[in-house]
């Protein structure tokens, strides 16, 4: 998922011809935390789980500016 993010935003770049991040870049994220997060609570390692939620936090806030921004537009 972590990787597939970041294919996602050099093609879109390389298409517009400038750094773009695109929404599937967040989505991907999201869903690479969450598989992340998920592991980290089976391993119950409190610091990866603390680690990973942070990140899902940032990931669904940029989802959330990116529907946001698409409702008033």
């Amino acid at each position: 998922m972590f990787s597939m993010r970041f294919v996602i935003q050099w093609l879109v770049s390389e298409k517009h011809k400038k750094s773009i991040i695109p929404e599937a870049f967040w989505y991907f994220s999201l869903a690479g935390g969450i598989i992340l997060f998920s592991y980290a609570v089976h391993i119950k390692d409190p610091v990866f789980i603390l680690g990973q939620s942070i990140g899902i936090f940032i990931y669904l806030r940029n989802i959330y500016f990116i529907k946001k921004q698409k409702v008033t537009a």
